[in-house]
């Protein structure tokens, strides 16, 4: 087992510090990516930290068991998720094919997920569809549902505008643009919290270990940026 599949298997198993390595090892491949959309109206650094968001999400996901590299899976990974930033705002369209391909991906994960009591294995998906890792790479993120205050998080259920609003008045229902304002206009810190959590729907666990802090910080951290929030809303 190579050096970067070491550190992929245990970052899957929850060490932060090879998630630490991976990041840092890898950062001239997730900056060729983030290049490729510079002038768009984005910033380098938001494009890198988006990038780094992609690159993770590819490392949660690869099947080291697939023989295929790391990279030419994380590629489109990186790649889809500043996509899928850029799409928020229109500026990228999604193909029919992709539309398709994504479709058949949740069928066959869905129908595996029932065979198999357990979330499907990229190798798994990839015999039940006919189409490469990298293929499924691209789709999946390409595809992924727009993000929005709107979302549910996954592990408390609840959306960013319920907690900023009131329930009891349409009235005070927050715009998204007027969110997004606001929010830039926070601590870099509580930004960040934020943007990972509710934007790219990350367990607050999950959360702490992009930011190397315990779980119990970006609670608190999160709960100091949304009582900002209300008040820069009032």
């Amino acid at each position: 087992m190579s050096r970067i599949e070491e550190l992929i298997a245990h970052s899957q198993g929850g060490d932060a510090a090879a998630t630490e390595a991976l990041v840092e090892e890898n950062s001239g491949l997730i900056w060729s990516v983030a290049r490729r959309f510079l002038g768009r109206g984005v910033e380098a650094d938001d494009l890198y930290q988006l990038g780094c968001l992609g690159f993770l999400k590819a490392v949660e996901g690869f099947d080291l068991q697939y023989g295929t590299q790391f990279s030419t899976y994380a590629v489109p990974k990186i790649a889809g998720e500043i996509r899928r930033f850029l799409r928020d705002d229109g500026a990228v369209k999604v193909s029919r094919s992709l539309k398709e391909q994504s479709a058949a991906i949740k069928s066959a994960r869905s129908r595996l997920t029932g065979a198999l009591g357990r979330e499907p294995t990229i190798q798994e998906i990839s015999r039940q569809t006919g189409l490469s890792p990298e293929e499924i790479a691209v789709a999946e993120t390409a595809t992924a549902a727009t993000e929005s205050i709107q979302r549910e998080t996954g592990d408390e259920g609840f959306t960013l505008e319920n907690i900023l609003t009131d329930t009891e008045s349409e009235e005070r229902m927050v715009e998204k643009i007027a969110l997004r304002q606001a929010i830039e206009r926070l601590p870099e810190r509580e930004k960040m919290v934020i943007q990972l959590r509710f934007f790219h729907g990350l367990t607050q666990q999950r959360v702490a270990k992009v930011m190397e802090v315990s779980q119990v910080q970006v609670s608190r951290v999160e709960k100091k940026a949304i009582a900002l929030l209300r008040e820069m809303l009032e």
